[in-house]
């Protein structure tokens, strides 16, 4: 018994970070987009 409890411990902990690691990438994919936008804004309103 102590097995599995550790066991769905361990699954659970897992997906965990799993579940974080997935987050975090799309936060920092978002983070580049935002970044590149606003760099040509104001790349473009500098040139008008």
């Amino acid at each position: 018994m102590g097995w599995v409890v550790l066991l769905l411990l361990l699954a659970l902990v897992l997906g965990g970070v799993g579940l974080f690691v997935e987050a975090l990438r799309w936060v920092l994919i978002i983070a580049l987009v935002l970044f590149v936008v606003s760099a040509f804004m104001g790349f473009a309103r500098r040139n008008v």
